[in-house]
């Protein structure tokens, strides 16, 4: 409540009591207009369920990436983080209660199984892409997007680079942990592939002429050219795989996987997710996609 308003608040209060001391009434309750109408409705959850426990905290901690450019990236002058996985995330909490506080953790490629594993989080929603190999850690709700590799390099393109497969022989960067650089050790062997946590070192190498092309999903790259500039790097503009973004929970929490996919069904159908797109990824793109099919196995 913002300072002004608690004033006038207090004024009214004021202008109450007086008004009933006026007309005798000082033993008789005071109704402020305020009742059950009025409030926020908050949903009932299981007993004993990831929802129940959070909802009864008030707080829960989720994991996303910092420096994502439109999905998730620190805004320099608020100190909040931003993007379209940020928004994801806080529509789902919505639903779980309405005055559950998000604590946004900081969550590299690299460490998301291990952060949901070891409890840091208690979900991750940072362009994690849905594969087997994590199915086997941590599970899936989703996907809430889907997104395909490509490959960014020096505006004009000096070295022709137009596809997986021209790849072979030149620099790569790609980031630790991720599906893009295991696909460019796979299908590209001969690249002399360079790894860091966070892709805008990966940007920088490539600015700086340490590294020929970066690789990842293509709205990432779509950020960083928007990021540092189109007169310096471009896309290639030729996806090679399909990469569903999915949101990371424990192991065996099918109750809590079930809420959120049922959330997402929610959002989509209400217009929350196109909004939620366009306030963010549509700062680069004029093209809405539709929301893809959650997979509920």
């Amino acid at each position: 409540m913002s300072r002004i308003r608690s004033h006038r608040l207090g004024l009214l209060v004021l202008v109450l009591v007086v008004l009933v001391a006026a007309c005798g009434g000082g033993d008789d309750e005071v109704d402020t207009g305020t009742g059950a109408g009025d409030a926020t409705e908050v949903p009932e959850h299981p007993e004993g369920s990831t929802m129940a426990e959070i909802q009864e905290a008030g707080t829960i901690t989720v994991g996303t990436k910092f420096d994502q450019r439109l999905f998730g990236q620190t805004n320099p002058r608020t100190g909040e983080v931003e993007g379209f996985d940020v928004e994801i995330a806080k529509l789902i909490v919505e639903a779980i209660g309405p005055d559950v506080e998000i604590e946004f953790v900081e969550t590299p490629s690299a460490i998301r199984e291990t952060a949901i594993q070891e409890g840091t989080v208690q979900m991750v929603v940072a362009t994690y892409t849905i594969n087997d190999a994590r199915k086997e850690k941590i599970d899936f709700a989703g996907p809430y997007y889907v997104a395909g590799q490509d490959i960014m390099v020096p505006t004009g393109n000096p070295l022709d680079i137009g596809g997986l497969d021209d790849l072979n022989g030149k620099r790569v960067c790609s980031v630790s942990g991720s599906t893009p650089l295991q696909n460019v050790r796979t299908n590209a062997p001969g690249a002399e592939v360079t790894e860091f946590d966070v892709y805008t070192k990966c940007a920088d190498a490539m600015r700086d002429g340490r590294v020929d092309a970066v690789t990842t999903d293509n709205v990432i790259l779509l950020g960083l050219v928007e990021q540092y500039g189109a007169e310096v790097f471009e896309v290639v503009g030729d996806p090679f795989t399909t990469e569903p973004y999915g949101i990371g929970i424990p192991k065996g929490d099918d109750q809590f996987r079930t809420f959120i996919n049922d959330r997402l069904e929610e959002i989509y159908a209400n217009g929350e997710w196109t909004e939620a797109f366009k306030r963010t990824v549509g700062a680069v793109t004029d093209e809405i996609p539709e929301p893809p099919p959650v997979d509920r196995y």
